[in-house]
């Protein structure tokens, strides 16, 4: 499957947001191995490692650019340099997101009662406006062209579950408002726009990852081990694990697989390519992490 996907995005341009780091990174990385032209944005490339030398082909495959997603005029800047560097657009990754330990730094964890109008307002311009600012420009050329592909984030913590004919969060007490509502703002708005574009072969699905270390989950899990957590997570996963679904749903053909939420790591399971053990970042350690507090 991962061949397949590859060969159909050869020369594609794909287009990802929060691309410096973490998942994006991974991204930007698989698809240009795959033969993709891409255009990887961040708010700021800052202190980002470098891409691969073998990857970039001198430049010519790939458009480094700043671009914060809440700005009009940074999205339409990079937009344009799409358009002259590369002449349409394949695929759009939203990958950029305002996270919980980025508006409450380290631990991330504060109560609803405790968040103030700014919080939300700021949550909501990066994971919602953000995202539908970016999409609305983007989606341009595939539904010109009637061929595309929108892929967004959101997380577990959205999500409910049927319980005696009530309906109840899946897991309520992780303390992550107001990332976790402006998450599934962006998935119900996701779901909508799939069968508002489906009419022009542009799919749109969500993705939900496994726990994934991604940048600032040391410093995260160390803050709340130094404020007496007890409450330890699962081994986390490397950012690449989300990659396969990634590239299968960009490289899709004909009937469009449109309008779903994936559990990515169920994906893998169901695809041959391994559960949580697989994909495992064997480098952490909860108890190495514990252990540099003495």
């Amino acid at each position: 499957m991962n061949g397949q996907a590859s060969a159909a995005l050869k020369d594609r341009v794909v287009v990802i947001t929060g691309g410096a780091r973490g998942m994006g990174r991974s991204y930007t990385l698989a698809f240009l191995k795959a033969g993709a032209k891409v255009v990887s944005t961040d708010r700021s490339w800052a202190g980002a490692e470098p891409l691969d030398d073998g990857l970039t082909a001198g430049g010519k495959n790939v458009l480094i650019a700043d671009m914060d997603v809440t700005r009009d005029a940074d999205i339409d800047r990079v937009y344009a340099s799409t358009i002259e560097r590369f002449g349409t657009v394949d695929v759009l990754i939203n990958n950029a997101a305002l996270r919980q330990r980025d508006l409450f730094p380290p631990t991330g964890r504060t109560t609803t009662l405790e968040t103030k109008d700014s919080d939300w307002e700021k949550s909501f311009a990066v994971n919602v406006f953000g995202a539908l600012k970016v999409t609305r420009r983007f989606i341009r050329p595939m539904i010109e062209k009637r061929r595309g592909s929108i892929i967004t984030t959101v997380s577990s913590g959205i999500l409910n579950h049927s319980h005696g004919g009530a309906y109840m969060a899946w897991r309520p007490n992780s303390q992550e408002m107001p990332y976790q509502s402006s998450k599934a703002a962006l998935a119900t708005m996701s779901f909508y726009l799939a069968d508002e574009v489906k009419q022009h072969n542009v799919a749109v699905n969500i993705l939900i990852p496994g726990h994934t270390r991604t940048t600032g989950f040391d410093e995260q899990n160390l803050a709340r081990m130094k404020a007496g957590s007890k409450q330890v997570g699962p081994q986390p996963l490397t950012p690449e694990h989300m990659v396969p679904i990634v590239l299968h749903l960009s490289a899709q053909e004909g009937e469009l697989i449109t309008g779903k939420m994936f559990d990515v790591v169920t994906w893998n399971i169901e695809h041959g390519l391994g559960g949580a053990e697989r994909w495992q970042d064997t480098s952490f350690s909860y108890d190495a992490l514990r252990a540099s507090l003495t």
